[in-house]
């Protein structure tokens, strides 16, 4: 039962989904004043809810262990529309 529940997890969070048209680039807020020395700007970010994409504002975080970069994500064009590709710590 385990893992089943993980293995739908890691699917889940692999899985990509594409639509023929991209949506409207979003309206970029201010970015507000880091909280501290050590946060690092996760960019917003397009989440899959209700089957469409749906962005999600960016904001300040502490990096994991042995990361410092965050790679923003991106639109990719792939045979019959577009998919989204998540961002990532580095």
């Amino acid at each position: 039962m385990l893992f089943s529940l993980l293995f739908a997890v890691m699917f889940a969070a692999e899985a990509q989904f594409v639509i023929k048209v991209r949506p409207a680039a979003p309206v970029i807020r201010v970015r507000p004043v880091a909280p501290g020395p050590r946060h690092v700007w996760v960019a917003g970010d397009y989440v899959w809810r209700g089957g469409r994409y749906t962005y999600v504002d960016g904001y300040w975080a502490v990096p994991p262990a042995h990361r410092s970069h965050w790679v923003e994500g991106r639109w990719k064009h792939r045979r019959g529309g577009w998919v989204w590709i998540p961002g990532h710590w580095k």
